[in-house]
Order: structure tokens, then sequence, then C-alpha cells
């Protein structure tokens, strides 16, 4: 087999991500003559067919080739962030990603500091899933970004990201301000069970998992909800709709038409982390940053009183 040439890799990558020659063609630059020569000069090199076209979709052999491309971009995007690093630059971008609720209840006041303190360092922000932020990491388009996952769905994550924990977001329930169970200081979820929910499987914690935690069948969905928006659930929740569990930090300060309370046994958490390349090298500005946004979680969970201090900013590095 000829040796692979990384910039045909990066072409089948792009094509595959794309779905489609001319969208890979116009991000790349070439015309989609050129991409489709590209494709089958890398088809005749490795001997075998990469790509179906009708839908267009790797083959195996392909699926062989995006992880060496992967592998190569990673390699290249930790190299240039350790070269940066040596280069010790005050001056620059950082490329942030956070999910929703990060975006809104930690990230702003931590930005703030970082101007302050590096005035001349631009940021930009990106609203993004864990699993999209994770990607977008490994492809040299991120610098830093927010991520979570379940203290009972744990997600590790992928090789060649380094992640540190940042904070401990608990799980509250959330009823109606005029809800039988709202003088309640704690909720039993098993409690909840029997109650009206809504599913939003992207914005809240899946009915089904929670019926295994509370070891409690029930948890039916009367209400549907297809997004990503901690808030939208909030509003039926106001509507005296429905009743949900989220986490604390995507719950506003103060809220008149719901009332939120700590779960009892078994107590839910969500782990908030902070994700970069590993590298022996990190500009001084990430590093600072990430210390920031740990501070504002810590402070975020802390004036909504339902989360410890001591351990709402304890960090874990996990080098992975």
């Amino acid at each position: 087999m000829h040796a692979l040439d990384p910039r045909l890799l990066a072409t089948l990558e792009a094509v595959v991500r794309h779905g489609s020659f001319s969208a890979a063609a116009r991000e790349l630059g070439y015309s989609p003559p050129a991409v489709s020569q590209q494709i089958a000069e890398l088809e005749r090199r490795a001997g075998l067919r990469v790509l179906e076209r009708r839908p267009v979709r790797a083959t195996p052999a392909g699926e062989v080739l995006l992880g060496a491309e992967q592998g190569v971009r990673s390699a290249l995007v930790a190299a240039s962030a350790e070269l940066g690093a040596m280069r010790a630059g005050t001056a620059g971008r950082i490329r942030l990603g956070a999910f929703a609720s990060a975006a809104t209840g930690i990230v702003p006041q931590a930005l703030a500091r970082l101007h302050a303190a590096y005035p001349h360092v631009q940021v930009s922000l990106s609203q993004l899933e864990p699993e999209a932020g994770y990607n977008r990491l490994k492809r040299g388009d991120m610098d830093l970004a927010l991520s979570y996952d379940y203290d009972f769905i744990p997600v590790p994550p992928p090789r060649m990201l380094r992640r540190t924990l940042v904070a401990r977001d608990p799980v509250v329930a959330v009823v109606p301000a005029h809800h039988h169970l709202a003088a309640r200081e704690v909720i039993d979820l098993a409690s909840l069970a029997s109650e009206t929910w809504i599913a939003a499987p992207e914005a809240a914690l899946r009915l089904e998992l929670l019926s295994q935690m509370a070891n409690t069948p029930g948890f039916q969905a009367r209400l549907q909800y297809e997004g990503d928006d901690f808030n939208t659930v909030l509003g039926f929740v106001a509507a005296g709709l429905c009743v949900a569990v989220m986490p604390r930090l995507a719950l506003p300060r103060t809220h008149a038409q719901v009332v939120a309370r700590p779960l009892a046994e078994p107590r839910l958490t969500r782990f908030i982390y902070a994700v970069r390349i590993d590298t022996r090298h990190t500009p001084r500005a990430v590093l600072d940053l990430e210390e920031m946004l740990a501070a504002q979680a810590l402070a975020a969970l802390s004036q909504g009183g339902t989360a410890s201090p001591d351990r709402a900013g304890e960090r874990i590095a996990e080098a992975t």
C-alpha cells in the first residue's frame, strides 16, 4: 500500500462529515471534481473502496482511514498547542465550548475575570453538548470545553483529552409552587412516580433511569418536548402541567411559580468538567480560564443553597 497522504485523509473526513462531495469542496476550497479525484486517488492507494456514494458514507476501509485521520489531526493539534504555550503569548484567541446551563450560569462572570487579567485575549463561545464538544476538541476546532455526566451514568472522555472536575451539581426535584409536595424540605424520588412528567430526553434525565434509581415503577410522561432547553421544561412545570428533576445550575435563582427541593436517597449528581487536549504545555490563559470557570461554578452553586461549598468546587484531574 502506497504511503497515505494526510491531505487525502482530510478530504475523506470532510466528505463523510458533510455527507456530500460538493459541501466538502466548499469547506476545503476545492472544486467538486477535485474532491472526487482525491477520493479516487485514496481508493487507488488503499486498494479498497473507502466510500459508498449513495448515500455518502464510509465503508469499513473508510472507517479505518477516518481513525487514522483523527490520530494525525489530534497529534498536530497537540503539537500546535505545545508550541503556542512555549511561546507563552498573553494575546491570541481561546475557543470555548459550553453546554446551555453552563453557558448562562458559569461562563459570563468567568470571562469577565479573564478579560481583566488578559485584555488582549479574544474568546469565542459555542453552545455545545458534551459529545459535540469532545469532537470539536479532537478536531482542533476548540481549545477548552465544559462537559458533564451523571454519577449513575458516567461517560469517560475520549483518548487524547484531559478532563478536570470543576463542580458537583446536585439534581433537584422541581414542582409547581402549589403542589402538595412543595412544602417538604426534601422530596423522595419515589413519591413523584405517579405524577405527570414531561418527556424531554435532551433536556432532562430519562424517565426509565429515574424509575430504576427509585426502584419504583411509574414515571410515565404525558407531555412530549424535543429539545435541549431546561427553561422550556421549567415553563411547563411553572404552568402546573408536570413535575421534573434537573441539575441545580439549570434553575434560575428565583422563580415564584416553582419550588426546587433536594432529593432524598438516592441523591443524584451531575459532574461538570473542563476538558482540553492532553499536552505537556498549555497556554497560561487557558489554564487560568479553567480556574476561573471552577470558581464561578462554586459561586453559582453556593448561591443556590443546594451545594456544599467544600465539595462543589473540588477539582480532580483525570489524565486519560
